[in-house]
């Protein structure tokens, strides 16, 4: 991802948080719309994120983390690993990018499902609790 010929073409010193999600998101071939539907949130919401009005949860900066390939540090900080930069991944064949577009989905998924998981977990922890008090 990050090499030395592409250091400093998302200088964390100067772009903010909204400047590198919409970078990564252009880098990765999305549209906004795209992006949102992928997250599971409105487009006003991403547009939000991308203008610094507001900031994603920590479940669906994860998730945006996996689909645009990038590291959640550099995310949230500009350091660390994120998109190649302009022309570096070089042309990609239909097949490959239907791949890579498949495994975001199924990333996503995941990260959804996980979060899913978590939630019924503690709800389950918590009527066992309630049952074993009565």
């Amino acid at each position: 991802m990050n090499t030395e010929a592409n250091d400093g073409w998302f200088d964390p010193e100067a772009t903010t948080f909204g400047d590198r999600v919409a970078g990564a998101r252009e880098q990765a071939g999305m549209s906004q719309a795209e992006l949102a539907k992928r997250l599971g949130v409105k487009l006003k919401t991403l547009k939000g994120w991308e203008n610094d009005l507001s900031e994603p949860r920590a479940n669906k900066l994860s998730m945006m983390a996996g689909l645009l390939n990038v590291s959640l540090l550099w995310l949230l900080s500009g350091e660390g690993d994120g998109p190649d930069g302009p022309n570096e991944a070089g042309e990609l064949s239909s097949d490959v990018v239907e791949m890579l577009t498949e495994i975001r989905d199924i990333r996503t998924h995941l990260a959804q499902y996980t979060d899913r998981l978590g939630r019924l977990e503690k709800s389950l922890r918590a009527k066992l609790r309630d049952e074993a008090g009565a």
